[in-house]
């Protein structure tokens, strides 16, 4: 195969999203959502993998913690990988990161980006489950019985675990 033939493959093949986000709670075990101004459902801190700039998944939870909360926080396991379909798009893979628990002291020192964010705030799950979306809820669910039981991240598609995970709660 030459250089050019290598290249119209690489060029034909499916293109596929990568997003990444990060799971912060507080002592209480409430969870840190944001409020983008661009949706109507509230989001954890996450966006783009900007994979045109060398960035993983890992380093774009990182900075877009920093960029949208203030927080430079390093990620910590992966909780969840969740393949997400659309009619509208192409597939994305989004992977989601622990973030740990936030004192007083880090929760005092969040700055919003406000080109994007109206607010933030600690919601217990059940709150939560009300503020996000179906998908959103699906996937955080998974993450916090991942985080819960200790073990590897939950393979998820559409929010739905697979084979070897936890079923639908």
């Amino acid at each position: 195969m030459t250089t050019l033939d290598y290249a119209a493959y690489i060029a034909g093949l499916p293109r596929v999203l990568a997003g990444a986000g990060t799971l912060f709670r507080d002592a209480e075990g409430r969870l840190l959502l944001v409020e983008p101004n661009y949706r109507d459902t509230w989001i954890l801190p996450g966006g783009t993998v900007e994979s045109d700039a060398g960035e993983s998944p890992r380093q774009a939870a990182r900075r877009e913690t920093a960029e949208e909360i203030g927080l430079d926080i390093e990620p910590g396991p992966l909780l969840a990988v969740d393949w997400v379909r659309s009619r509208h798009r192409p597939p994305l893979v989004f992977y989601l990161y622990d973030g740990g628990v936030l004192d007083a002291a880090r929760l005092a020192a969040i700055r919003l980006q406000e080109e994007e964010l109206l607010s933030w705030r600690l919601v217990h799950w059940d709150e939560a489950q009300t503020l996000v979306s179906h998908e959103m809820a699906l996937r955080l669910d998974a993450a916090l019985k991942a985080l819960a039981a200790g073990r590897g991240p939950a393979e998820l598609e559409d929010g739905i675990p697979q084979s070897g995970a936890d079923g639908p709660s």
